[in-house]
């Protein structure tokens, strides 16, 4: 079955997610020694934070995805909504509860896919040449282009390319 994804291995991942969980526990850990009876409540909060904003954002992925050209789609290649990320996100909760299977299920399925990535109808995929040179997905099928040398950056709507159509 050819896909016009590359998908992100679970090797990427996995050194993703050690990135992450650095960050993510820097933050929390002094945030946690300031109030240490709400230690695991900043936790909850400073990762799903993290997660739920990063995905669904014009990013779509945390820092360890972006310093390893990934990023989370819908199964259609979108930008995922908040509310897609915050379901990938408590689904990452059962991928590690259930003794990490829910994680290593991203090594033996066809779209590499783990648990949460299942259960939100998401996926990791490899950024493209053009995304990595500067082109951005957004939420709802717009693009823009980040222009290095000149300070204009152009918005096409994907309404406006059908209408041209």
């Amino acid at each position: 079955m050819s896909s016009k994804f590359v998908y992100g291995g679970f090797w990427l991942r996995f050194v993703a997610v050690i990135i992450d969980s650095i960050l993510v526990g820097i933050v929390s850990g002094i945030l946690g020694s300031i109030i240490p009876s709400l230690a695991g409540i900043i936790n909850l909060l400073v990762s799903g934070g993290y997660y739920i904003y990063l995905e669904s954002s014009e990013y779509q992925g945390t820092v360890g995805k972006i310093l390893l050209g990934l990023k989370v789609t819908d199964l259609k290649g979108n930008r995922i909504t908040p509310q897609v990320a915050t379901i990938r996100y408590f689904g990452r909760i059962l991928s590690g509860i259930i003794l990490g299977i829910g994680y290593l299920m991203a090594a033996f399925t066809e779209k590499k896919q783990a648990l949460h990535d299942i259960i939100a109808g998401t996926l990791v995929i490899q950024k493209t040449a053009t995304e990595t040179a500067g082109e951005h997905t957004h939420a709802y099928g717009s693009t823009h282009k980040d222009h290095k040398n000149d300070e204009a950056i152009e918005v096409v709507a994907t309404e406006k390319a059908a209408a041209a159509e």
